[in-house]
């Protein structure tokens, strides 16, 4: 069977609104999970300590972390461990130690395990949980802030119900995934994993208001065509994104793990957004525009 633009077009008509409801599915998936996750934990993510509070301790790269890590967790059970290698030799430069307990638990904790620590060899930082707290929350207002006044920009950009809500739940939906996915991979999320957040919902209005414009505001060809003319178009600035986005993710070692973090988020959203612009929002504006006569 040859597979043409009409053969396409034709199976969109006879199936967008059962293809536009996968997404929401797993939307609401997602939802239950962080649901559940805030009744077990008391919050709706895993925060490392910049948001959390306690100690975070830095060995020089020379130190077996290897066994390290695994006496170590013995001892503290909310201990985290990251590493900082160099991007050309892949040597380890630094081992970073993160607990919610106090510095001096922490290291003594450690030299229980044979490790002298001594200025030359150790830096220790401490984040008091009144002030995380209070940072936590500020950012918590930001991201809510920058979304209400995205929200408030859409309304005013279509003057109409439903495609500004289908742009708002699309960016929404790219946030609730992205959040389902760090806790479930146990991701314990930084200050910088918030501003990723800020940053994906202006990565994820981009291809929304592309989509929605070229649709309503166009009228050359059919709906299908629009809809396919913006697909060309967002498709290549999301695979434009991801391809700035994965290989600081993937291929580059030694970054340190604020900016992996970043990537990490911004990876996760922007596929999500690719489902949720082109089979759920794409599939509203088509219903909106059948139900309004929109040719």
């Amino acid at each position: 069977m040859v597979i043409s633009k009409q053969n396409v077009s034709n199976w969109y008509d006879d199936h967008y609104k059962i293809v536009l409801f996968i997404p929401i599915t797993i939307v609401a998936i997602c939802l239950v999970y962080i649901v559940g996750f805030y009744i077990q934990t008391g919050d709706i993510m895993r925060k490392d300590v910049s948001l959390a509070g306690g100690t975070s301790i830095t060995l020089d790269g020379t130190i077996d972390s290897a066994i390290l890590e695994l006496k170590l967790a013995t001892i503290i059970p909310d201990v985290g461990f990251r590493k900082l290698t160099d991007v050309t030799t892949g040597r380890n430069l630094a081992l970073i130690i993160e607990s919610s307990v106090s510095p001096e638990e922490l290291k003594n904790a450690i030299s229980s395990l044979g490790i002298n620590l001594t200025e030359q060899n150790s830096s220790t930082e401490f984040t008091g949980p009144s002030l995380s707290n209070q940072f936590y929350k500020q950012l918590m207002v930001a991201l809510v802030i920058s979304f209400i006044l995205m929200s408030f920009v859409i309304f005013i950009l279509f003057k109409s119900f439903v495609p500004s809500v289908a742009v708002i739940f699309a960016a929404f939906s790219n946030i609730v995934i992205s959040l389902a996915i760090l806790n479930f991979f146990d991701v314990a999320i930084s200050s910088a994993g918030i501003a990723a957040f800020l940053t994906l919902i202006g990565y994820s209005v981009d291809t929304d208001i592309l989509l929605t414009s070229r649709v309503l505001k166009k009228k050359e060809g059919s709906v299908n065509k629009r809809i396919f003319g913006a697909f060309k178009t967002g498709i290549l600035m999301t695979g434009t994104a991801l391809a700035a986005v994965l290989p600081g993710l993937l291929l580059i070692s030694g970054l340190p793990v604020s900016f992996k973090q970043i990537f990490l988020v911004l990876a996760i959203g922007l596929s999500a957004d690719i489902i949720n612009t082109w089979m759920t929002n794409a599939g509203i504006i088509k219903w909106y525009c059948e139900s309004k006569n929109i040719k």
